[in-house]
């Protein structure tokens, strides 16, 4: 059974950082992509990050580029993000995601099997 576990997340001040992490069990998938979306209170899902099977390729929403940075070690079956200047608007759940079949990156939340439970995030000002 697959199961995926994120952790890091919590309260952070306005500028602050924050290192969230997803540990995949019940299988590997260092040949899949895998992402991180955040749900904000009130609003859909939507995509934060994605990167495919080596690393080599990383995707971001505007809202976040050039303050965080996706990661995995496909050794380890974990996948990180670094947010830096956090803003009070990415406060939301962050959830992993992970696709079960080889391929793109999909930066839509059905293009991922396999999803974490979420860690909550909440920036304040």
């Amino acid at each position: 059974q697959v199961q995926l576990v994120e952790s890091g997340g919590g309260l952070v001040q306005a500028g602050g950082s924050l290192r969230l992490s997803c540990a995949a069990s019940g299988r590997t998938f260092n040949s899949t992509a895998m992402a991180w979306f955040r749900q904000p209170p009130g609003k859909e899902r939507e995509f934060v990050a994605g990167i495919g099977w080596s690393g080599s390729r990383a995707y971001y929403a505007d809202s976040v580029k050039g303050r965080f940075t996706i990661s995995r070690d496909n050794a380890k079956n974990t996948m990180y993000l670094q947010m830096n200047s956090l803003k009070p608007e990415d406060t939301a759940v962050y959830y992993c995601a992970v696709r079960g079949r080889n391929g793109i990156v999909p930066t839509t939340p059905r293009g991922y099997d396999y999803w974490g439970q979420g860690t909550q995030v909440t920036v304040s000002s």
